[in-house]
C-alpha cells in the first residue's frame, strides 16, 4: 500500500495539478519556517544578552516576522482553499471514469456481483478520497520538503541536535508501520460492510413495491438493522486506529523534542553554544516532527482513501474485451442464433441453454412484418436472450450470425460474395453501432431523462438525421394512446418529468417509452421489448399490444419477450428459451 499511488496522478488530472501546487506551497512554507525560527531567535537574544535591541533593527525584525507570519497565513490558507475544489475535482473525475468504465465492461462483468460494488463507488464510496487529498496528502509532502529543509538547516547550526533528530525521526514511521500491521484490513473491511448495505438497500427498493403489496415491507428492517450495526462497528474500528496511531506519534515526537531541548540547555550552561543558536535549534526541532505528527494524525484518513482508490482502480484496470470495427454493407435478412449458451452470473446455470433460432428481419414493407415471442418460465434466461440479440452480452458457447441479404453484401474479410448467395457474418465481430442503428430496444425498466413531457418524448425518440416533428411525435402518440395521457394531464405536453419518469405512473412510462422507440426506430427493421406488459393493468396491455401490431403490420420484425397469453397469440413466431444445470452443478 503506497502513501501516494502514481495511478491517482495518472488518471485524475485535477490530482496532478493538486499535487504540483502543494509542493510549491510546501517548499514555500518551509522556507518561511526557517526564516521565522531564525528571526525570533535573533530578536530574543538580543533582548536577553543587552537588554534591549537597537530600535532600527528592531523594526526590521519585526516587519520581517510580521511578513513572514502573513506569508505563512497566505500559504496556509491556499493550501486549504485549493485542496477541498481539488479534492473535489480529483473524486468526480474518479467516479465518472468508474461508471464509464462499468458501463464498457457491459452487464457481464456487472451480473458478476460487481453491480453493488460500482454503484457504491459511483456514489459514496470515494468519499475516503476526500480526507486523504485535503489532509494527508499536504501533510506527506510537507514532511518531504520541510523535513528535510530543516535539518538541513540544522547542520549549520548545531550537529549535535540533528544527530538526535536524525537517530530519533526513523522512528515515527516504524511504529507506524507497527500500527498499521496490527490494524491491516480495517479499511477494506468497512469499505465491504458499506457496499453490503447498499447492495442491500438497492435490492430493497427494487423490490418494495412487491413487498408493500404482500405486507412486508418491515420484514427486511432487522436486516439492514444489523448491517447499519456492522457498519458502526467498522467505523469504530477506523476510529481505534487513529486515535492509537495519533497516541503513537504523539508520544514519540514530543520525547524527541524534550531530548534535544535538554541537550541545547545543557550545552548553554557549559558555554558551548551561543543563545541565538540554541534558540534557533529549540524552535527548528518541534518543526521536523510538526509534519509527520500530522500525517500520523491522518494515518486513518490515508488508509480509508488508498482502500477507496484501490477499489476504483481494480474496476478501472479490469480489461475491456475488444470492441469490432466492421460495417457490414447490406441489409440484414435474419438473425442466426445456433445454440447459445450463456452461465448466469457466477453460477453455473445456463440460461438459456442451447437456444437456436432463426429469426426473419421485415424488409419495411407493409405486411411484411412478424412478432417474434421469446417464452420460457422466470430464470430461463430471456432477458438475457435479448442482450445477446443486442450485442451486449456475448455468448459462453454458440453464436450469433446476422445474415445479410446480396445487394452488396461483403464478407467481413473483404471478398466478394455471389449474387443471391446469403453471407454470415458474426455479431462479436460487427461495430455495435452500426448494429444498434438496425434495433429499437424498450427495456424492462425504461430509461426516462428529466424535462418536459415533449422534450422527453422527442429527445429520446431523436434519430441520427433529425429530431422529430411535432407532428411525429403526435402520430406516434395516437398510435401508443399517450395522447390520451397527455389530454388527461394539467400541462399537457409541459408536463414536468423527473429522472425515471417520476410523475407519471407504470403504465405512463410505458406508453412513453413505446413512443419514443416508434419514433427513433421509424427507419429500423428491428424493435426488442423486454416484458412490456409487466407490472400494466388491462388497459396498458392493450396498448403494448396495439402498438406491437402497428410496428409488424408497418413491416418491421419485433421481438417480445412474452409471459402472458395475449402476446403469445400475437405472434407469429415462438421461440422457447430453457435454462440448464449442468451434471454436477447447482443452481
Amino acid at each position: 500500500m503506497k502513501p501516494l499511488d502514481p495511478r491517482l496522478l495518472q488518471r485524475a488530472r485535477s490530482a496532478r495539478r493538486y499535487v504540483v501546487l502543494t509542493a510549491g506551497l510546501g517548499l514555500g512554507s518551509a522556507i518561511l519556517v526557517v526564516a521565522q525560527a531564525l528571526l525570533i531567535a535573533s530578536l530574543l537574544a538580543g533582548l536577553v544578552t543587552h537588554g534591549s535591541v537597537p530600535g532600527q533593527t528592531a523594526v526590521r525584525t519585526l516587519g520581517a516576522l510580521v511578513g513572514v507570519a502573513a506569508g505563512r497565513a497566505v500559504v496556509a490558507w491556499a493550501q486549504e482553499r485549493y485542496a477541498q475544489r481539488a479534492a473535489a475535482s480529483t473524486v468526480a473525475e474518479l467516479r465518472s471514469q468508474v461508471v464509464a468504465h462499468a458501463v464498457t465492461l457491459g452487464p457481464r462483468w456487472a451480473d458478476g456481483g460487481r453491480q453493488a460494488e460500482a454503484a457504491t463507488l459511483a456514489t459514496r464510496g470515494l468519499d475516503a478520497l476526500e480526507p486523504y487529498l485535503v489532509k494527508y496528502l499536504p501533510s506527506l509532502l510537507l514532511t518531504a520538503l520541510v523535513t528535510p529543509a530543516v535539518l538541513l538547516v540544522m547542520l549549520g547550526l548545531d550537529w549535535v541536535s540533528l544527530v538526535i533528530c536524525v537517530v530519533t525521526l526513523p522512528l515515527v514511521p516504524l511504529f507506524m508501520w507497527l500500527v498499521g500491521v496490527m490494524t491491516q484490513g480495517t479499511s477494506e473491511r468497512r469499505l465491504a460492510v458499506v457496499e453490503r448495505l447498499g447492495a442491500q438497500v438497492l435490492d430493497l427498493l427494487a423490490g418494495l413495491p412487491t413487498l408493500r403489496a404482500f405486507g412486508r415491507e418491515t420484514g427486511p428492517g432487522a436486516r439492514v438493522r444489523a448491517l447499519g450495526d456492522a457498519s458502526k462497528r467498522a467505523t469504530m474500528s477506523t476510529l481505534r486506529v487513529a486515535f492509537l496511531s495519533g497516541m503513537v506519534l504523539e508520544l514519540l515526537t514530543t520525547l524527541s523534542v524534550a531530548i534535544v531541548a535538554v541537550g541545547v540547555g545543557l550545552r548553554l550552561v557549559e558555554g558551548a553554544m551561543s543563545l541565538e543558536t540554541g534558540l534557533a535549534v529549540i524552535m527548528l526541532a518541534p518543526e521536523v516532527y510538526l509534519p509527520l505528527r500530522a500525517v500520523g494524525a491522518q494515518f486513518h484518513a490515508s488508509t480509508d482513501g488508498i482502500a477507496a482508490a484501490e477499489r476504483a482502480f481494480a474496476v478501472l484496470e479490469t480489461p475491456v474485451p475488444e470492441r469490432a470495427t466492421h460495417s457490414p454493407s447490406g441489409r440484414v435478412s435474419a438473425i442466426v442464433l445456433d445454440g447459445v449458451t450463456v452461465r448466469a452470473g457466477d453460477r453455473a446455470v445456463e440460461a438459456p441453454s442451447a437456444l437456436s433460432a432463426r429469426i426473419p428481419l421485415g424488409t419495411g414493407v407493409p405486411g411484411d412484418g412478424r412478432v417474434v415471442a421469446l417464452r420460457g418460465p422466470s430464470g430461463a434466461g430471456k432477458s438475457t436472450a435479448v442482450q445477446v440479440l443486442l450485442g451486449l452480452l456475448l455468448p459462453d458457447a454458440g453464436s450469433v450470425h446476422l445474415e445479410l441479404s446480396d445487394d452488396g453484401a461483403r464478407a467481413g474479410s473483404g471478398g466478394s460474395v455471389a449474387a443471391g448467395a446469403p453471407t454470415l457474418v458474426d455479431l462479436r465481430d460487427v461495430d455495435h453501432d452500426w448494429w444498434w442503428s438496425h434495433v429499437a430496444w424498450v427495456p424492462q425498466r425504461p430509461a426516462i431523462a428529466p424535462g418536459r413531457l415533449r422534450d422527453v418524448v422527442g429527445g429520446a425518440g431523436a434519430r441520427a438525421d433529425a429530431a422529430p416533428s411535432d407532428a411525429e411525435v403526435l402520430d406516434a402518440a395516437r398510435t401508443t394512446g399517450l395522447d390520451a395521457v397527455v389530454a388527461a394531464l394539467p400541462a399537457g405536453w409541459d408536463t414536468p418529468v423527473g429522472l425515471g419518469g417520476v410523475g407519471l405512473s407504470v403504465g405512463q412510462r410505458q406508453r412513453v417509452a413505446l413512443t419514443a422507440a416508434m419514433l427513433a426506430g421509424a427507419d429500423r427493421p428491428v424493435v426488442v421489448l423486454d416484458e412490456p406488459t409487466a407490472h400494466l393493468d388491462a388497459a396498458g396491455e392493450r396498448v403494448v399490444l396495439d402498438t406491437v401490431r402497428a410496428w409488424r403490420d408497418a413491416g418491421r420484425t419485433v421481438v417480445v419477450v412474452a409471459h402472458r397469453a395475449s402476446l403469445l397469440a400475437l405472434a407469429d413466431q415462438v421461440v422457447d428459451v430453457a435454462a440448464r444445470a449442468p451434471e454436477g452443478a447447482t443452481a
